[in-house]
């Protein structure tokens, strides 16, 4: 629950990045945590895409047990026979289930390339098991001796606008896998994508950036080749740079800060693969705590909507029938096509004047001719689609107008979100705007963001951009407590009996028990939306068993954006979870009013209770369950 000692216990912190589209992760030794390390480079990387990450892909045979993670998953996916194939389970991009899951629970089905389901659970914990063994491995390798997992404390970054249950859903998920265990819950954290990154940002020094805005030199490059050109040769210099595979994070506060006074506000843009989460921040001195000024919010604009409108342009080609089908009867080659797009997709830049060819499977251009009687050539000439054409050399030949259309829509959504958070009034005077996350490396989101804010705040770019959150995310677990304030999502409370008050309270909710006069369905709230809450809050209730004799009481919570609730009947009012008050095990000798007090945490990125049995001062058991209610 709290955490002073339990930090000496752990040799190493491990965090995973579990994207929506690519994975990876980092760690730093607890005896040295200036030293973050990156993992080790994949096998059978893509041409084009630097590997730093690996696919967020995995693979289960046909009997449904892990068969393999990343590229291998893909690779063998791909090199299996068509007759073969359509029995073993490919699952991509499967983390946006949990955004997109209104009424998530433990039994969530997620679909494979071949349409069967299995439950989500499942293949998360695969997925994480799957990184605790690279890790300790790793560890292992690197020490000469083995490693154990009790050794570890693992961070796991989830989107900071993800709910309750999507956050506990990865819990759950991390048990299974056995990293931690609901004994010793401690041993994960769960933290916030931008908050990670914001983290990060702050021991950034200039060599380490991008200042979109600036009309210096940056890294000795002439401003107006640093969006193109300077990108390229400073990332060619991190690359030459990365043989050691170990970043130093300087133990002082990077430079920019040194700009930075109390009070000042920034805001962190992580875009991803699947979403796009902000968060606005201030500094407080001298420590350099962080405190969260406006609570995260963001939405599913990530790059996959660019691979969305890509499958449209495709549908508005070939016709929608065929697409269907070709995904259904040709997996492989479906998941082989967007690798394609994938890499073009990266070349994109607002200043490219030559087309981006984008080669189709064999089996597409086949497939096409039995389905339709006529060929691909033919589709493109009849399809009034003026960008793309089709090259001799068998390929989608897009110019660049049609490519940053497949992006308009995505980074429209993006800089649109931004100026709504930028019109907030808590919101005012921000000095930087970092930009980080995976699709930050894209020219065309930077030049937007840019072009729309530049003029407001300046724009930076950290080097390193798609591994941003992961270093920040080994910061977070070597030091949980550096943010200290955060807001609330949601309004939080109970549903509760208060006695009647005439006059207060409205006639139809009157309930007479025993001869007393109560009023039902009262929402007791824990917490507004928007409330600054400190790091390790927290709020304080009693509650009476209905029967002395009672040994579990369970205690609805209920949720809401509004911020002024009264009745948990109200409209928008809804029930996220219980709290469970297991009485069992405490003494036997009750009193006749018998009373238990509850603490509830709400400044961390998870709720957390614990209950007092007021007479005895002995714990009660206690659990939150935001899933299963």
């Amino acid at each position: 629950m709290y955490y002073d000692a339990v930090e000496q216990l752990f040799l190493v912190v491990v965090a995973i990045d579990f994207g929506t589209t690519s994975s990876g992760y980092a760690y730093s030794f607890t005896k040295e945590p200036e030293c973050i390390h990156v993992m080790r480079r994949w096998e059978g990387g893509d041409p084009g895409v630097s590997n730093q990450k690996t696919p967020t892909t995995i693979l289960l045979t046909p009997e449904r047990k892990f068969h393999s993670f990343g590229y291998a998953a893909r690779d063998f996916y791909h090199d299996l026979d068509p007759t073969e194939s359509k029995h073993w389970l490919y699952f991509e991009k499967f983390k946006m289930k949990l955004h997109t899951t209104g009424n998530l629970t433990m039994e969530t089905d997620l679909t494979a390339a071949n349409g069967k389901k299995v439950k989500a659970l499942e293949i998360f914990a695969y997925a994480l098991q799957f990184f605790k063994e690279q890790a300790l491995k790793e560890l292992s390798d690197q020490g000469g001796s083995d490693f154990e997992n009790t050794e570890v404390r693992w961070v796991i970054t989830v989107p900071a606008i993800w709910k309750q249950p999507a956050k506990q859903f990865m819990r759950q998920a991390a048990y299974k896998a056995g990293m931690a265990s609901p004994e010793n819950p401690e041993q994960l954290i769960i933290a916030l994508e931008p908050e990670a990154a914001s983290i990060y940002c702050r021991k950034l020094r200039l060599h380490q950036m991008i200042d979109l805005s600036s009309r210096a030199p940056v890294n000795g490059y002439s401003p107006s080749d640093t969006i193109g050109t300077g990108f390229t040769q400073a990332k060619e210099h991190v690359r030459r740079n990365r043989q050691s595979r170990t970043f130093l994070v300087e133990n002082v506060i990077g430079e920019i800060w040194s700009e930075l006074e109390e009070g000042d506000r920034y805001i962190v843009v992580d875009s991803g693969g699947g979403t796009v989460d902000m968060t606005v921040h201030q500094i407080r001195l001298p420590e350099g705590h962080l405190k969260e000024l406006y609570k995260a919010t963001g939405g599913p604009y990530g790059s996959l909507g660019v691979d969305y409108e890509f499958e449209k342009l495709l549908c508005k080609i070939f016709g929608e029938d065929f697409i269907e089908q070709f995904k259904i009867k040709r997996p492989a080659a479906w998941v082989d096509l967007m690798i394609a797009f994938e890499s073009r997709k990266r070349a994109a830049a607002p200043d490219r004047t030559n087309p981006l060819n984008i080669t189709l499977p064999f089996s597409f251009i086949d497939y096409y001719k039995k389905f339709r009687g006529h060929s691909v050539e033919h589709a493109l000439r009849k399809s009034n689609v003026d960008f793309v054409k089709w090259s001799s050399q068998g390929m989608l030949r897009m110019s660049p107008d049609a490519m940053n259309a497949l992006f308009k829509p995505t980074i429209d959504q993006i800089v649109q979100h931004l100026s709504d958070v930028f019109d907030k009034p808590e919101v005012t005077n921000v000095k930087f705007l970092f930009l980080v996350g995976g699709f930050a490396e894209s020219p065309l989101l930077q030049q937007a963001v840019q072009s729309a804010f530049g003029s407001r705040c300046r724009v930076i770019i950290p080097q390193d951009v798609g591994l941003t959150i992961l270093k920040g995310a080994v910061l977070f677990g070597l030091d949980p407590a550096v943010i200290k304030v955060r807001r609330s999502p949601l309004t939080y409370g109970v549903g509760v009996l208060n006695r009647f008050v005439e006059g207060k309270h409205p006639p139809e909710k009157l309930l007479i028990k025993d001869g007393t006069r109560w009023c039902t369905d009262v929402f007791d709230k824990f917490i507004s939306a928007d409330q600054s809450v400190a790091l390790g809050e927290t709020v304080t209730r009693s509650y009476t068993p209905a029967k002395p004799s009672q040994l579990v009481i369970v205690i609805n919570i209920y949720s809401s954006e509004q911020d002024n609730v009264s009745f948990i009947t109200e409209s928008g009012v809804k029930k996220c979870g219980t709290l469970r008050l297991d009485l069992t095990g405490t003494d036997a000798s009750v009193p006749n009013r018998r009373e238990i007090k509850t603490l509830m945490q709400f400044g961390d990125t998870e709720i957390k209770a614990m209950a007092i049995d007021v007479a005895t001062s002995k714990s009660v058991k206690v659990g939150i369950d935001f899933l299963n209610y």
